[in-house]
């Protein structure tokens, strides 16, 4: 199983009746895999994490295994119900499983969410492969249940991705009645009760520091005493092919830090490093204790940790010189393969209609980032989830010259994209809003949201209606575009960007690789009357191949959008005969 396989399987051999949560990398397939259980475990996506986390928190309350999923970023959305929930406790086991993105393969920076744990002062666990993902997760309910409690379990990317064995249980089923107790004192966060819950949670921190010591998550693996090395997640696979002779300390329940055992294992051996991916939260502990120890001063802080990075670590500590890198074979061959926008994407078509405008375009978080490259080039910020609506009404607010349009697809748009419209209606701004909308979460793998229609199970519902949130917010100029209409979606974009007042342009097109099927006719370039003026290049689109004497479409890519055939100024681009259609 992968990483996130196993979590799902644990979510159902412990019994859990409740998951929620916002897909987002590399935690995605945790909720993916749970819905195979829908026959006992109720799941949903959320419109945000912070939904999800509140969610699941009340199912909690009442009695039930619950948990919630999301990315490191997503943490962020959910730290206000984390730190307040930490106060309160459960009654039910709860569990927010939250995947860190170290060297940021799909993600806008790689924040280490052990920081949370010490932060809300909740227990952490940090499995090393997919086995123990499953037995993490199951100890980390039952944790959560022992001491009323919130727990995280902290997954990685490599962590989350790769896969090893894994062996299956039974489901146990939640021996708890479901039934929420009205007690005001113990789930009110007035200040008259939040102040004794404060004395309660530093209690259970004690009692915490107690169970950690003696958990059996946390092992030492005596070897070779000259070197003991503190580590923990999937650095610990690193370490036992880098050091395979070296004492290890391996922390699996890390946060409390076992203060005990760390101790005792620094007795025991002459030097002590630790190995921890991104920040030197571990090392700064271990020091605090009065151990001298090493560790960022000979491994990297920035990106994830591998094999080789630690084999220059270790060649670093040793003065040697870092063994040679295996070559790959005919890397030097391949083809540089820039991310683009896909065959037929409907972005494609509002960002051939912003290149004619001379604006400054706020973007989000989604497939549409990739309109920051060549040769679209016409996403000027991204920030995080929803600001691409909230950045474009700042920067109109202060003055800025430029006309400013704000971008965000249909999914990011329920999931922090609302707030940001009614501030613009409400303080009277004048930005122009699009909501590029393909009908699914498509960056993530087409998951579903609150506008397509579906639940995560599998079950028929409303299709929320932007256009109409839009006008309850207060937008009164509220258009909806078929982005492959390139002189339609240009004269549009030009009406609102003129109309001096706040505006929302929903580009409305399903996205043609959750469709399975071509937007249209395919097209091709007759040789003869082309120029060679290379417009169709400025589309970036990948069916279309420039590096010959002319630009050639490739018909197994093209998806039949026609854009390439409207932009050419010299009607060389022309559908084929139905009868040759690939």
């Amino acid at each position: 199983m992968s990483g996130n396989e196993a979590i799902a399987r644990g979510a159902y051999e412990a019994g859990v009746t409740f998951a929620s949560g916002y897909p987002g990398t590399p935690s995605t397939e945790i909720l993916e895999n749970i819905v195979q259980y829908k026959k006992h475990i109720y799941c949903e996506w959320s419109p945000n994490e912070k939904v999800a986390f509140e969610a699941a928190a009340a199912a909690a309350w009442a009695g039930a295994r619950a948990i919630v999923t999301m990315k490191h970023v997503g943490l962020n959305v959910a730290a206000d119900p984390l730190m307040t929930l930490s106060y309160i406790g459960v009654e039910g086991g709860f569990v927010c499983c939250v995947a860190d993105d170290p060297g940021m393969h799909s993600s806008q920076n790689e924040q280490d969410s052990r920081h949370y744990a010490r932060f809300a002062k909740v227990p952490m666990f940090e499995p090393s492969d997919s086995s123990e993902a499953k037995e993490f997760l199951i100890k980390a309910l039952e944790i959560s249940e022992k001491y009323k409690t919130p727990t995280i379990l902290r997954s990685t990317t490599r962590v989350s991705h790769s896969c090893s064995i894994v062996e299956t249980a039974d489901r146990k089923e939640n021996p708890k009645k479901i039934a929420f107790e009205k007690n005001p004192p113990r789930f009110v966060t007035v200040p008259l009760y939040a102040r004794e819950m404060r004395n309660k949670m530093e209690g259970r921190l004690k009692e915490l520091f107690e169970e950690v010591n003696k958990s059996e998550l946390n092992k030492i693996e005596w070897r070779d005493k000259s070197l003991g090395i503190i580590t923990a997640s999937i650095s610990y696979q690193y370490v036992r092919e880098v050091w395979p002779d070296a004492s290890v300390l391996k922390l699996g329940f890390s946060y409390p830090f076992p203060d005990k055992l760390i101790k005792e294992f620094a007795a025991g051996v002459k030097k002590v490093l630790v190995v921890e991916e991104l920040d030197d939260i571990l090392e700064e502990h271990v020091r605090s204790l009065g151990i001298n120890c090493i560790g960022r001063e000979f491994l990297p802080g920035i990106g994830e940790l591998s094999i080789s990075t630690l084999q220059k670590s270790r060649a670093k500590m040793e003065g040697k010189q870092p063994p040679a890198q295996k070559t790959i074979k005919y890397l030097d061959q391949l083809p540089a393969r820039p991310p683009v926008l896909c065959p037929g994407c409907p972005h494609r078509g509002i960002f051939l209609a912003l290149s004619r405008q001379d604006v400054i375009v706020t973007g989000d978080i989604g497939c549409y980032s990739l309109g920051t490259f060549k040769p679209l080039n016409r996403l000027d910020s991204i920030l995080c989830m929803g600001a691409g609506i909230s950045m474009a009404h700042g920067l109109d607010k202060v003055g800025e010259k430029k006309k400013v349009v704000g971008i965000v697809g249909d999914s990011t748009f329920f999931h922090s994209g609302i707030t940001g419209l009614l501030d613009i209606a409400y303080n009277k701004g004048k930005a122009t809003i699009i909501v590029v909308d393909n009908r699914t979460t498509a960056m993530t793998g087409h998951q579903e949201h609150p506008g397509t229609g579906r639940t995560l199970m599998g079950e028929t519902t409303k299709a929320i209606s932007i256009e109409q949130i839009g006008k309850a917010c207060g937008i009164e100029r509220v258009v909806t575009i078929d982005p492959y209409n390139a002189e339609k979606t240009q004269k549009i974009i030009e009406e609102e960007l003129n109309s001096n007042v706040s505006s929302l342009i929903v580009s409305y097109a399903p996205c043609p690789l959750r469709e399975r099927k071509r937007v249209g006719i395919i097209r091709r370039i007759d040789k003869l009357v082309c120029k060679n003026c290379k417009m169709c290049l400025k589309l970036g689109c990948p069916a279309i191949d420039g590096t010959g004497e002319k630009p050639v479409i490739n018909e197994l890519l093209c998806s039949g959008c026609g854009l390439c055939e409207q932009i050419c100024p010299f009607d060389a681009i022309n559908p084929i005969d139905e009868k040759e259609q690939l």
